[in-house]
């Protein structure tokens, strides 16, 4: 008893240290996570198949079967209007859909290195609609992200430098993709705060999977059939999927558990995680051009997450019904999107 005690007070002691420990692991998963289904859709690509719509398919059926089904359980009305929902998949799925595309043309490294131009799009997008304010450090540390990647573009620009058919044209399509991302994370900040995470999964599925079908029906049929299937492909085809599954789980919950802060330095691992692979099952050089961009975004994300604010949450509506929290930053913001990459 004496033993079980002094173990319970130590944890009720050390909590918030706990709590902390807990969120970079889960983190370290999410940016494993990441990495992986980035090696897995870039290995897809180097087998000829090109059908980013169907890949995510796969990935919006899994969250609409999961967390659809403890909606159907729930018998609860939405907390958001399902049209808001659907303009939320569309934009989704388009980003989904240049992210995966890019891997025909540029590297896996470049594809994760330019997901960080999402907190660019964010900054914007926010400060435009939602009224948010950074502080003058966020934008030094996003203005030292950009300069950073503007060496991954210079790397790709050399011969050899990001690999890839046409490393430029596959980097502009990730940069269009984040955007997509950036406008999907906004709407999703602005779904989620009404503190029901399994309805904003749920029908992020269920309306990513109905344009995912439109799509797949008007511009991927012939694509599919032209797809030789073998044990491998599919594989890396239900991998991608649970992956990714994964990955739009985890991502609300980091941000209930810590904010922006710690899921923005637990997704730069991805970037080494990228680097890892590429070398090892792609036996490809990295340019040293790559360090210098991943050290500088590095630096520009610290100072980017150690600048903002601790948020308080108010209260808003929608269409006169709808009761959303936002988040408001303590002396030079209104909201907070809190710089976050796509959920």
């Amino acid at each position: 008893m004496e033993g079980r005690d002094r173990c319970c007070n130590w944890l009720k002691n050390h909590e918030s240290l706990c709590n902390v420990l807990f969120t970079l692991f889960l983190g370290q998963i999410i940016s494993f996570t990441l990495a992986t289904t980035s090696f897995a859709a870039s290995y897809l690509a180097t087998r000829g198949v090109d059908v980013p719509v169907t890949q995510s398919f796969f990935t919006y059926f899994g969250l609409a079967s999961i967390y659809g089904s403890i909606m159907l359980f729930r018998r609860k009305k939405l907390l958001v209007p399902w049209y808001y929902y659907a303009l939320l998949a569309f934009v989704d799925v388009q980003g989904n859909l240049l992210f995966i595309k890019a891997f025909k043309y540029t590297s896996v490294t470049s594809v994760t290195l330019f997901d960080c131009w999402a907190i660019v799009w964010v900054m914007i997008l926010t400060w435009l609609f939602l009224g948010t304010r950074y502080t003058v450090w966020q934008y030094i540390g996003a203005a030292i992200c950009v300069v950073g990647l503007c060496f991954a573009l210079l790397s790709d620009a050399t011969i050899g430098g990001g690999g890839g058919s046409r490393p430029l044209f596959g980097d502009f399509l990730v940069i269009v993709a984040t955007l997509f991302y950036a406008l999907s994370n906004v709407g999703e900040e602005f779904c989620v705060k009404q503190k029901d995470i399994v309805e904003v999964i749920s029908m992020l599925g269920v309306f990513g999977m109905l344009v995912s079908m439109c799509q797949i029906i008007l511009f991927e049929r012939q694509d599919l059939e032209a797809i030789e299937w073998s044990a491998d492909i599919i594989l890396v085809f239900a991998g991608f999927a649970v992956g990714t599954c994964l990955f739009y789980s985890l991502v609300p919950l980091i941000f209930k558990l810590s904010g922006a802060t710690l899921f923005n330095l637990s997704i730069l691992t991805s970037n080494m995680w990228s680097v890892v692979i590429r070398i090892l099952f792609y036996h490809e050089e990295v340019n040293w051009l790559y360090y210098v961009s991943f050290a500088i975004v590095v630096v520009g994300l610290v100072i980017y997450c150690k600048t903002e604010n601790k948020p308080e949450p108010i209260d808003t509506h929608v269409d006169g019904h709808l009761s959303i929290q936002y988040e408001v930053l303590g002396e030079e913001s209104l909201q907070s999107r809190d710089g976050s990459i796509r959920a």
